[in-house]
């Protein structure tokens, strides 16, 4: 009896301990026969970079007229100027730098950014909102005078583009500020158109109901006008 006891639990653990042994065998067997994983350098994904254009830059620096306010992209008149230029041969790229309320000092405060599109001539259209908010007409001189200067030391040249207002501000502050636009194109030789808006204000389809701003025709209206004064100044 008693040796049938001891026969019956040593069997099981003798099995157990066979097959115990037959899985580290198998075990070390597999891992014999598995290759050392090896290092693959996958490259980082690299982002083309955007082709650059070459043409020439003509900036466009100004306010709200420039901007294009209340009228759709594509329709204000430094975009209906780059088609005219490229209607017309001239590769030049026109960049619109126009931002709505803009002073002359503003100008002055964004000038170092523009200045690294490094343009061969710069369209500048401010002076209107110093104007509008009575400002000292010897301050926006001073203001335009250092943008001109700026942009002129690396190698840009300069269009002034006049403008006039309301004439409710005074005969005296109206007369002072578009003479101040005369004596400042004079005394630096730049050439000069003395209003921006000419053919287009008071026009029937021309003025938005604000009474200050181009609509789409009028703003195509501006363009052709300021290539008129452009003209001189490129080349093919």
């Amino acid at each position: 009896m008693l040796l049938f006891l001891i026969l019956t639990v040593v069997r099981p653990l003798s099995f157990l301990f066979t097959s115990l042994v037959g899985l580290l065998v198998l075990s070390s067997c597999a891992q014999k026969n598995v290759e050392p994983e090896t290092k693959v350098d996958i490259p980082m994904p690299t982002v083309a970079a955007a082709p650059t254009d070459p043409r020439p830059v003509v900036l466009c620096f100004g306010d709200s007229i420039t901007a294009g306010f209340g009228i759709e992209a594509g329709q204000t008149y430094p975009d209906v100027l780059q088609k005219i230029l490229d209607e017309k041969g001239y590769k030049y790229r026109v960049v619109n730098a126009g931002l709505s309320g803009d002073t002359t000092q503003a100008g002055v405060d964004r000038l170092s950014d523009l200045m690294k599109l490094e343009p061969k001539i710069t369209l500048l259209e401010l002076g209107g909102n110093d104007g509008l908010r009575g400002l000292e007409v010897s301050r926006t001189r001073d203001n335009l005078t250092q943008i001109g200067v700026r942009l002129e030391s690396k190698g840009s040249k300069i269009l002034l583009l006049g403008i006039t207002l309301p004439r409710n501000y005074g005969q005296d502050y109206v007369q002072q500020f578009e003479a101040m636009y005369k004596a400042l194109a004079k005394g630096r030789n730049y050439p000069f158109m003395p209003f921006v808006l000419e053919g287009v204000y008071n026009q029937k389809g021309m003025m938005q109901v604000d009474g200050i701003h181009p609509t789409p025709l009028g703003a195509a209206k501006v363009a052709n006008n300021v290539f008129k004064y452009l003209q001189p100044l490129l080349s093919k």
